[in-house]
């Protein structure tokens, strides 16, 4: 039953939402850490200057900027969180500008140490490490900055572009205020004949209806506010990637991906492999593209097309309750421990459940180093919806591990392994509800929802990283980011990714901007990536057991101590080369034969 109105929060029962009082009791509390940074924060610009002095300084300085960020981090999540509850909470959004603001100041002012340490004679760093044994647990990070040199501006250099970066953020802020608090999508008639309101929570129920009509309107209904503001969102995701550009080539990168993917020490070649590798084979995709026509009985598909299960007979909705038995009955094989820690924290409120109006759409995992991770869910019911939970407390409990396990310092995983314990999850998930049932119609269901995960995660994703590669290219070659142009490219890349069996409309066209990730530049490669890492992994704790599932606590336990290509060669994975992403292929192109002969057999019957 789809909600004909939402509630609004106050109307939320508090079991459904997160506790942010693990965080702080009170806002008073929340204020008087806002005031301690604020102490702070000249306790450490009075050391500028001083980091030639010996190790003793470089030492303080730098726990100084550990207790600062750790500070920051906390009063920065919790304003963030109370925004996401409601998007149209002025005072939340209130909080939320000030400490942005804040933490624009407070990098302002702290921007020295990275060039200041950078411009000690060269080996200074490498002595003040054996003379000052404390500074040991800085060792990665410290090295991984003498690596990055060239990058590093002067220190007066350095505090500049720190203040200029909340005007950077710009337009990522218009963007979420207009995406999430400003547009509205109308109504549409769903299967009943109902006129029902159409948001972004319901717009995949939607878009998995067995009604046509009702598909288009939803498809049609959603992208049409977005094409309503081309113009803006145009020039709004333009503005960010010049702002890309920008901070790339002040820091003498030769692109902004570089810019993106050196810091963690990512070869260019990474993502390269996965674009060429997932172009090489789509004559795959194509192949599924052919079989969704042939189930749904359509001459031609439409994008909206793609989501509606190709098994219609499978009533998958559940309650949030009856998901997260699912979810911990799924995970299983990563041990005891692991579901203990888990239990015991979506029983203590990690998860805020439902939609309202103003909350922040989608889902999303959001760890705070010493208290826990904080889940946001717009939860609809659907065999989705369980897929999601399941992704995103994979997130959540890499987040525990690395919080428990490492310093403030190391306590957050880099983006490059951000999606790796999500999509194992997910697929352990669909291992499990595989093995419990023998019905052949649910066999393919959970078939078809795992050949999905490929199709949005590893295709979609690395359509969305050629077209993210592309637009920073077009403008870093002097060319601009009109509506036109980027639609263009935009039907074009969906076009040859899905194959002559979907027609592109203008609608589809206009997919690009509603999609926040672009304001987080070259993010959405790291899903299709993570994907194919996952895969490997999840292989491996199905097939080996305990070995497996050590090496894997390890590397969720890792945080960012090591390179992240590092972390996953510990666990046994080389995304240096292109075989994880060939084999997580040969894992779609197996689950697609399989599909393919149930759907025959059942023909034939």
């Amino acid at each position: 039953m789809v909600a004909t109105e939402l509630r609004t929060r106050a109307d939320v029962p508090a079991e459904d939402t997160w506790d942010l009082s693990a965080i702080y009791k009170s806002r008073e509390d929340w204020e008087a850490a806002i005031a301690q940074v604020r102490k702070d924060v000249p306790k450490l610009a009075a050391l500028q200057g001083t980091l030639a002095e010996g190790p003793a300084r470089l030492l303080e300085a730098l726990r100084l900027e550990e207790i600062i960020g750790d500070r920051l981090t906390r009063v920065y999540s919790y304003a963030g969180l109370r925004k996401d509850e409601d998007n149209a909470n002025t005072d939340a959004v209130t909080d939320y500008d000030r400490v942005v603001t804040l933490s624009v100041e407070a990098s302002q002012i702290t921007a020295f140490v990275e060039p200041e340490i950078l411009a000690l004679p060269e080996g200074t760093v490498e002595r003040y490490l054996t003379e000052e044994s404390e500074l040991a647990i800085y060792r990665h990070a410290l090295e991984n900055l003498l690596r990055q040199r060239e990058h590093v501006l002067s220190a007066e250099q350095e505090q500049l572009l720190a203040a200029a970066s909340e005007m950077a953020m710009a337009p990522s802020q218009i963007f979420s205020m207009l995406n999430n608090a400003d547009l509205t999508y109308g109504t549409i008639t769903d299967e009943d004949g109902n006129e029902v309101e159409l948001t972004k929570g319901n717009y995949l129920r939607f878009m998995e209806s067995r009604d046509r009509e009702v598909r288009r309107q939803a498809f049609e209904g959603m992208h049409q506010a977005y094409i309503d503001h081309r113009n803006t969102l145009a020039t709004t995701y333009a503005s960010s990637v010049k702002a890309e550009i920008f901070y790339a080539r002040v820091h003498n990168y030769e692109s902004a991906l570089q810019a993106s993917l050196q810091p963690n020490n990512i070869p260019i070649s990474v993502y390269d492999n996965l674009v060429d590798v997932v172009n090489r084979r789509l004559p795959l995709m194509h192949r599924y593209i052919d079989l969704r026509k042939r189930a749904l009985g359509l001459d031609q598909l439409q994008v909206y097309d793609l989501y509606v299960p190709i098994v219609p007979e499978i009533q998958a909705d559940s309650t949030f309750d009856q998901g997260v038995e699912t979810v911990l009955r799924s995970l299983a094989p990563l041990g005891d421990a692991y579901r203990q820690v888990l239990s015991a924290g979506l029983d203590s409120r990690w998860v805020d459940v439902y939609e309202n109006k103003g909350k922040t759409s989608g889902a999303y995992s959001w760890g705070v180093h010493g208290v826990h991770p904080f889940i946001l869910m717009n939860w609809q019911g659907r065999l989705d919806d369980v897929f999601t939970l399941g992704h995103e407390v994979g997130h959540a409990m890499h987040s525990h591990y690395s919080s428990t396990t490492q310093p403030y310092t190391y306590s957050r995983y880099t983006l490059f392994v951000a999606e790796v314990a999500s999509t194992v999850n997910e697929l352990l998930m669909t291992e499990a509800m595989r093995r419990e049932t023998d019905d052949r119609a649910v066999q393919m269901y959970l078939i078809n929802h795992a050949l999905e995960d490929f199709r949005s995660t590893l295709y979609r994703q690395t359509l969305f990283a050629e077209f993210e590669r592309w637009t920073h290219e077009h403008v870093e070659g002097g060319g601009a980011l009109t509506p036109d142009v980027l639609n263009e490219k935009y039907a074009e890349l969906t076009a040859r990714y899905y194959g002559p069996s979907v027609e592109v409309s203008d609608f589809a066209a206009a997919e690009w901007s509603r999609v926040p990730h672009f304001y987080r530049a070259f993010y959405v490669f790291q899903y299709a990536t993570g994907l194919s890492a996952a895969a490997a992994l999840s292989r491996g704790i199905m097939t080996e057991g305990e070995t497996a599932v050590r090496r894997y606590i390890e590397f969720l336990s890792g945080g960012s101590s090591k390179y992240s290509l590092d972390l996953l060669k510990g666990a046994g994975v080389d995304m240096t080369t292109p075989q994880p992403v060939e084999q997580a292929l040969d894992v779609f192109e197996a689950l697609l034969g399989e599909l393919e002969g149930l759907m025959a057999t059942g023909a034939q019957e």
